[in-house]
């Protein structure tokens, strides 16, 4: 069975939203209230201006609007939980997975050659690099082991060196939702999706509340260059984040992002395949608030706020069809995120030249507060 929609507590925990409105022809901005979708666009003309409101969780909790559905209608086409922020992303945060971004790199793109170089490194190095904090002297002899034994990688300074990779994701306003599918590069044959909690980071650099984002990665074409970063993450409907963020209030803190556990199963549409994962964000390598002063401060400001990626530990190697092939997308698979306290994030897959253009940007959202406006 599949896990909910919403959060184990969702009565009690304050979820924010986008939805689509036939009716008028754009967004609407809703909150979760007895499992109903209640418009709250009469308060704030965007997500991004109601995370920045001083009142923000009184506003949540009482503020009136019409109902529009019931949250877990399949009629209602949830939009991504943000609208003008930045999509920022952290790569290579779990130390438990740096192994596979050095494959990655070695392997040039090639999987069958990972599955040679997988082998090689657990018998030379373990693959377990949990106790490694970035930065640190251990950190920093791991590195030059991995040098002297020829798997350099630029993964290694990410992933042991003092700073942490942060990068752009997509655009604003380009992420689609829960249901919604994600989009695969069509030069691209080695891929998986990447489940990760992702932070709502408001004007003011404060971390309002998390949601679940599918980082989808393209395994071969990052590992040829990781100077290919923009191809292979940056593509139409190649970011989903959602159902819901959830505001952090006295029953859901960041303490509970540090503690959470993603867990990720992919089902096949035509072959049977199954493959369940999980990530535990208490692996991190760096907290998360360290990841989100790398991504902002006096260097950087985002006067809109900004959806952070914090990583995944889980990078899938299950065989799916030759041996030593290892995994990757078919179109069709059904991708479902979920964590107890964020819900479920579903999603299936196809490439991304066959999905609808993204034509809905900020200057469409513009045009449509200016009719409602009106």
């Amino acid at each position: 069975m599949l896990p909910s929609l919403l959060p184990i507590d969702a009565e009690r925990a304050l979820l924010l939203g986008r939805i689509w409105r036939p009716d008028s022809g754009g967004p609407a901005l809703v909150t979760v209230r007895d499992g109903r979708l209640v418009d709250l666009s009469a308060h704030a003309a965007t997500m991004a201006e109601l995370l920045d409101h001083p009142e923000l969780l009184h506003l949540v909790r009482h503020a009136q609007g019409p109902t529009l559905a019931q949250a877990l209608d399949a009629e209602a086409q949830l939009l991504a939980p943000c609208d003008l922020q930045a999509i920022k992303a952290c790569g290579v945060t779990f130390a438990v997975s740096l192994l596979e971004r050095v494959i990655e790199a070695q392997a040039g793109g090639d999987a069958a050659r990972a599955h040679e170089l997988r082998a090689q490194l657990h018998d030379s190095i373990g693959s377990d690099l949990s106790s490694i904090r970035p930065g640190s002297e251990a950190a920093q002899r791991l590195k030059a082991e991995f040098v002297a034994r020829g798997a350099w990688s630029p993964y290694l300074e990410v992933g042991l060196g003092p700073d942490a990779e942060v990068f752009t994701k997509a655009q604003p306003m380009s992420a689609v939702g829960h249901g919604a599918a994600v989009g695969l590069h069509p030069d691209s044959q080695w891929n998986n999706p990447e489940p990760e909690v992702v932070l709502a980071v408001n004007g003011r650099a404060e971390v309002v509340g998390a949601t679940l984002g599918n980082d989808v990665n393209l395994r071969d074409i990052e590992g040829r260059s990781a100077l290919l970063l923009g191809k292979a993450k940056d593509n139409n409907a190649s970011c989903a984040i959602g159902p819901f963020i959830r505001l952090f209030d006295e029953h859901f803190t960041l303490d509970t992002v540090r503690r959470a556990e993603v867990s990720l199963r992919i089902e096949g549409a035509d072959d049977g395949f199954v493959l369940e994962g999980l990530s535990r964000m208490q692996q991190i390598s760096r907290d998360p608030l360290e990841l989100v002063g790398h991504a902002c401060g006096r260097h950087h400001q985002y006067p809109d706020g900004f959806m952070l990626f914090l990583g995944t530990m889980f990078s899938p190697i299950q065989d799916r069809g030759a041996p030593g092939a290892g995994f990757t997308h078919r179109l069709g698979d059904r991708v479902t995120i979920a964590s107890p306290a964020l819900g479920a994030l579903v999603n299936t897959v196809q490439r991304s030249d066959a999905l609808p253009p993204w034509t809905y940007g900020v200057g469409a959202l513009m045009k449509h507060l200016n009719r409602r406006a009106a």
